[in-house]
């Protein structure tokens, strides 16, 4: 699992070191896909073939499940870390997310969000704000957030 916040930058050629920790779920490779909120999502290829057979399997008349069939597949890059520990960002993913250098990177569990630096900021504080308003934690009432 991916845990933690680590502050980075882009280099001039659009790559990005990923932290140590993360470095020997990514050798096989990985996918960078356009994530929500503005974020891009890194899945190490394990983890994103679970997320290709789901969405594989939603229904081609829906227009929800074609859409985001659309935005994960059309948008996203396979990647492979370099001898320094780097993925290269697609230009065309800087571009959606707003990336230029600062970024951030954040476990997110099974997968990496990586954030314009600012971006992050204001999805931390969001994010806070939600969680230290949540009246019932996951699970404790049977249902979910």
């Amino acid at each position: 699992m991916f845990l933690g916040t680590y502050e980075h930058t882009l280099d001039a050629k659009g790559r990005l070191v990923m932290p140590v920790k993360f470095r020997s779920k990514l050798a096989g490779g990985c996918v960078v896909t356009p994530g929500q909120e503005g974020c891009l999502t890194v899945w190490p290829l394990e983890a994103f073939q679970k997320e290709y057979d789901r969405i594989a399997n939603l229904p081609a008349t829906d227009r929800s499940a074609r859409m985001y069939r659309r935005t994960i597949f059309a948008g996203g890059a396979d990647v492979v870390l370099d001898g320094q520990g780097r993925i290269p960002i697609p230009e065309h993913l800087r571009e959606w997310s707003g990336m230029v250098k600062d970024v951030t990177v954040t476990g997110s569990g099974p997968l990496i969000e990586v954030w314009a630096r600012g971006a992050w900021e204001a999805e931390r504080d969001e994010a806070g704000e939600f969680f230290n308003n949540i009246e019932s934690p996951l699970g404790l009432d049977g249902t979910s957030i």
